[in-house]
């Protein structure tokens, strides 16, 4: 990903931030459904699609909704956030690797790419903590436990661990792969 466009803030202000298509697979329903049982806390959702309806029905007064948004907006929000929340189980998704190159942690539920794009703590800095159930019940968990171990998620190392997946890393990577398999294709024909 251009991780570059995507840029660290270290300091964070009090609210939270999830961001997609209102598409039923995406689950933005079941975040804006564990808001409502947490009104002391502040959750804007970016995005629109067919499910806005039902979203906004289930959206409290803590919840704002600030519908599709430019890109530069978008980075506004991951950048201040305390924590990006994504519910849905995708093949990659983006956002997440966003989120983090901001500096920005990650609550996920535990499936799909994010298993492997979002680091919880077991020795190295974390990047983010995940939910085992798309339900709010298990988001309201996570954001709970979250909080009580938020001194553990430093902005800088959340970024670092987010250019991982930068362009140029994945280039050169793949480059030297070719490189390394040419090399050895070429001393295999000169065994023969």
């Amino acid at each position: 990903m251009d991780i570059d466009a995507f840029t660290l803030k270290e300091s964070k202000e009090d609210y939270y931030v999830t961001a997609s298509r209102f598409v039923p697979y995406k689950k933005i329903d079941i975040v804006v459904d564990a808001f409502r049982s947490m009104p002391d806390r502040t959750l804007y959702v970016i995005g629109d699609g067919p499910d806005e309806k039902k979203i906004r029905g289930l959206a409290g007064s803590n919840v704002t909704l600030l519908g599709y948004q430019p890109t530069s907006v978008l980075i506004q929000y991951l950048q201040g956030a305390r924590a990006f929340i994504f519910a849905a189980e995708e093949d990659f998704g983006i956002l997440p690797v966003e989120a983090q190159a901001c500096g920005t942690p990650v609550i996920a539920y535990r499936k799909g790419a994010v298993t492997e794009t979002v680091r919880e703590g077991d020795g190295n800095a974390p990047t983010g903590i995940f939910f085992e159930r798309q339900t709010p019940e298990a988001i309201c968990q996570a954001i709970t436990e979250f909080e009580a171990t938020e001194h553990l998620f430093e902005p800088r190392l959340i970024r670092q661990h987010a250019e991982s997946f930068a362009i140029e890393r994945f280039r050169r990577e793949f480059s030297d792969f070719v490189e390394d398999t040419w090399i050895q294709f070429q001393e295999r024909l000169h065994q023969c």
